[in-house]
């Protein structure tokens, strides 16, 4: 298991390794790292058109992808995150489609838990998606994980047994909330209520 300076040390050498995320075990890399992002798709037998989730450490980070929310999503935001929701935002421009692949779009989540926090104000924003190739059920223990990857990713950090379900994942379009895929976050009820 990777000590926490030996974790940013890998991740900032385009490394990849499963970790312990807010809701299950996922697969986490550098986002500004493509050569991480491709060898990611290739470990997870992932379909090349489908994006990963982006983790970031607050609602700031998306400046960094160039995205410019208006006062009405600024503020649904705030009200999600930090929190087990992970929220698709339209992202326009051209050096990011090695993350959205062609599909103009890219979920994003700040969660809550301190360990991750803490970790992507060192390492900047990170590609995350449960610890599984795709069609297997999520790996719940670090020896699951290992058993999928073996020595194909570079570390493994431990958090016990993790049985949450993914994140719920959310869509914003023209200041309209859609529910996605309804997961282990919750999203209050004053922005649903307006949204039905």
């Amino acid at each position: 298991m990777a000590s926490y300076s030996k974790l940013l040390e890998y991740i900032k050498n385009d490394k990849i390794g499963v970790i312990p995320t807010d809701t299950i075990y996922g697969i986490a890399a550098s986002a500004w790292s493509k050569k991480a992002v491709e060898r990611a798709y290739k470990i997870m037998r992932r379909d090349k058109k489908k994006p990963f989730i982006i983790l970031i450490s607050s609602i700031r980070d998306l400046d960094k992808f160039n995205i410019k929310l208006d006062k009405n999503n600024e503020n649904i935001l705030k009200q999600i995150w930090p929190g087990k929701v992970s929220v698709i935002l339209p992202i326009k421009a051209k050096k990011f489609e090695y993350l959205h692949r062609g599909t103009k779009t890219l979920a994003f989540r700040v969660p809550k838990k301190q360990f991750l926090l803490k970790l992507l104000k060192k390492t900047g924003p990170l590609i995350s998606t449960s610890a599984n190739p795709q069609g297997k059920k999520p790996a719940q223990t670090v020896a699951e994980a290992k058993k999928y990857f073996g020595d194909k990713v570079d570390f493994y950090i431990s958090g016990g047994k993790m049985k949450s379900l993914p994140s719920t994942l959310i869509e914003i379009k023209k200041g309209r909330l859609s529910i996605i895929r309804k997961g282990s976050g919750k999203i209050p009820k004053s922005l649903t209520k307006n949204n039905q």
